[in-house]
């Protein structure tokens, strides 16, 4: 038995908001979690119709009255923001050491949304061996649950995904499921599936039409057999309102769940219990280290060392993998560096560009513009080709311009060809 199921202990408040865009209701569930089960308190839900459009003082009367039935007023809930609200993306980063993997995941995070890269929160978390669970959501929603959570008085310690509580709940003491999981739940935004597959460590998608259609397009996503049966959310949690109550779970135990959280750590409220209860679980494994240290037997030398060959083998062909790994984060590094060491040319050219028609007096015109990291040749006609040096020296970004050749002259003016160099060149 898992050390982690003894630390399966705790009491939660599950949020989810739901329904259609503006007229959201809040469903709530309350949970119970023991080392050997978790129960949904009451009747498993209590709803709060279009919370958004009533007074923020009623609705958190309300509540609070659900809350102080079972004991947990006051405790921080956790919420699951709306499918339309929040954007959930599974990256595959093999090979990404976890000093790196925050890096790893900010390069790829502006693909992953349409927003600009200050209207949005963003959190990550590792599923699997390989992949990273992001979910990003824009700030103006974000800030307005917030505000009306406060304003109603609900604590709240974090504002997450349904994908990151389902995969949370499903391993809450310890135990993987089944290679293959595949559920779905019909809520009113559609049909909402959630699978986990050997190709797509997380799958969550909601689909318009039947649940069975839902889950065939799913199968077909997720790469995995077609005879799968696909099974409700709510017999795959044991609970009559599944969403609400796997966040419900991730409240009461938030030190054993995914750590996908978009709401800004200064508004995130935690449990007093919290404080004693990390010192209170070191003490537990101290009591149990000691004792296994007093009551088992000392180890047989032949055995350990057989176990110690067993392990040996096992690593080796990693260990063999180990500079091909590094090869291909080198590889990765310098193709970063280079698309940033472009991306800020590409801005100095453009601002080049910029001075250049700024600087040159009309009707002087370019035939010829050549743009190289420490240099730029430019050609053309103009009335008056001599003035050009100096007002060539005189820009913000050249310098040492000189003619390549002397200025011809032409019928309408004179015809010049100009190097000069860039104050902001780089090596």
């Amino acid at each position: 038995m898992s050390l982690k199921k003894w630390l399966a202990f705790g009491s939660g408040v599950g949020i989810q908001i739901a329904g259609p865009k503006g007229t959201e209701s809040l469903l709530i569930s309350a949970a119970r979690v023991r080392p050997t089960r978790a129960q949904a308190l009451g009747e498993g839900k209590f709803v709060i119709p279009d919370f958004a459009h009533r007074p923020a003082s009623e609705w958190g009367a309300e509540y609070a009255a659900f809350t102080k039935k079972f004991g947990l007023r006051g405790t921080p809930a956790a919420v699951l923001l709306p499918r339309h609200d929040v954007i959930v993306r599974v990256l595959p980063l093999p090979g990404v050491s976890d000093k790196d993997l925050q890096s790893a995941v900010r390069f790829q995070l502006d693909g992953l949304h349409p927003y600009n890269e200050d209207d949005v929160y963003f959190s990550w978390s590792r599923v699997g061996r390989t992949g990273v669970l992001v979910a990003v959501a824009r700030r103006e929603p974000v800030d307005r649950y917030a505000a009306l959570f406060a304003e109603a008085g609900v604590k709240v310690a974090a504002f997450t995904c349904s994908a990151a509580a389902i995969h949370s709940a499903l391993r809450l003491w310890g135990e993987a499921p089944a290679s293959e999981v595949l559920a779905w739940e019909d809520s009113p935004g559609g049909i909402e599936i959630y699978g986990e597959s050997a190709a797509k460590p997380v799958f969550s998608a909601n689909f318009d039409g039947e649940p069975d259609k839902a889950a065939s397009l799913a199968k077909a996503e997720m790469r995995v057999d077609p005879a799968l049966e696909a099974k409700p959310l709510a017999e795959l949690l044991n609970a009559a309102s599944p969403l609400p109550f796997a966040a419900a779970l991730l409240s009461a135990c938030p030190r054993l769940s995914l750590p996908l959280n978009v709401l800004p750590e200064d508004r995130r409220q935690s449990s007093p219990a919290l404080r004693w209860a990390v010192p209170a679980a070191l003490g537990v494994l101290v009591l149990l280290l000691a004792v296994a240290f007093v009551l088992l037997p000392s180890w047989n030398r032949r055995r350990y060392l057989e176990e110690l060959d067993s392990q040996i083998a096992q690593v080796n062909p990693q260990a063999a993998r180990s500079n091909q790994l590094d090869k291909q984060i080198d590889a990765i590094r310098r193709r970063t560096q280079f698309l940033d060491d472009f991306r800020r040319q590409s801005k100095s050219d453009i601002d080049l560009l910029a001075e250049l028609t700024k600087v040159l007096p009309p009707p002087t015109w370019l035939n010829l513009t050549e743009i190289s990291p420490r240099q730029v040749l430019i050609g053309g006609e103009t009335d008056q080709a001599e003035p050009l040096l100096k007002v060539l020296n005189g820009s913000a970004l050249l310098e040492a311009s000189e003619f390549q050749g002397p200025p011809g002259r032409t019928a309408t003016g004179w015809v010049f060809r100009i190097r000069a160099n860039r104050k902001d060149a780089r090596p």
